[in-house]
């Protein structure tokens, strides 16, 4: 039985990735405090919508999807109730398994995952790290429950601070980049229609190309830049401006905070 506390965007992602993936809804518990989300999930799902205590109880697989700040109340309220077997995956952001582990009775199996919002249309990047008594076992277990929200890479739990900056919050430095330039594209007298359809279709081709060809980046770059042409021009006048710099800055901020919420 898998069990999601927590039905956000990134809770009911999952919970459709799972029963697009055969899992019967009678397989899978949700615990969601919104009376309205509730009765929508199981309308449209047809799962079952329980307590949080009780969705602890009767899971083999618990999966907390609810903001960082709630973490630790709702790990007070459901701890004895998680079985020493019970695998235990965390999607929330800065929550480390050290701390997860701190609130959990027993040597209980945990592991830290960091998905992004792109998981909603099949199209996630979620890196996972384990706890001190998950096994490699325990490692396949989340990566299955997760990959049918898209691709699924682990790493050392040292760089899932860097992973929330580059991965998790990535979507959002990726939408202010298409933002400004439809913007851009209005301000020299285009229409938004015609300039959104431009910027969108010219980012999710260069985003295929830059998956599926396997050449670096720079060699993209570069055969898109003539000499002395328009290309060129762009590139200097962002490199003018530290668009590089101010790039590295956010990203590092990012990690930084992701950081401070793991220190509470």
């Amino acid at each position: 039985m898998i069990a999601i506390i927590g039905a956000g965007k990134m809770g009911e992602a999952l919970l459709a990735g799972l029963l697009g993936t055969g899992h019967a809804a009678a397989e899978v518990l949700v615990t969601e405090p919104r009376a309205e989300q509730a009765r929508r999930l199981r309308e449209r799902y047809g799962v079952e919508i329980v307590p949080a205590e009780e969705a602890a109880r009767r899971a083999d697989t618990l999966v907390l999807a609810l903001k960082p700040q709630d973490m630790v109340d709702l790990l007070v309220d459901v701890a004895p109730a998680i079985g020493g077997d019970t695998l235990v995956i965390s999607v929330a952001a800065g929550i480390t398994t050290g701390l997860l582990e701190k609130h959990l009775v027993g040597d209980v199996a945990v592991v830290r995952a960091m998905p992004n919002t792109p998981a909603v249309v099949g199209q996630g990047m979620t890196a996972i790290a384990a706890g001190r008594h998950a096994t490699a076992d325990h490692l396949d277990r989340a990566e299955a429950l997760l990959r049918p929200v898209g691709e699924v890479l682990r790493v050392a739990e040292r760089h899932m601070d860097t992973v929330t900056a580059l991965s998790g919050s990535g979507p959002a430095y990726f939408y202010f980049i298409v933002e400004t330039m439809i913007d851009a594209g209005v301000l020299m007298g285009m229409s938004r229609d015609i300039a959104e359809k431009l910027v969108v279709q010219t980012i999710a081709g260069s985003a295929s190309m830059l998956r599926d060809s396997g050449e670096h980046p720079v060699v993209l770059r570069e055969a898109v830049s003539s000499p002395g042409g328009t290309t060129a021009a762009a590139v200097r006048e962002l490199e003018r401006h530290g668009v590089r710099t101010a790039f590295t800055d956010a990203i590092e901020a990012a990690r930084d905070r992701s950081r401070e919420l793991s220190e509470g």
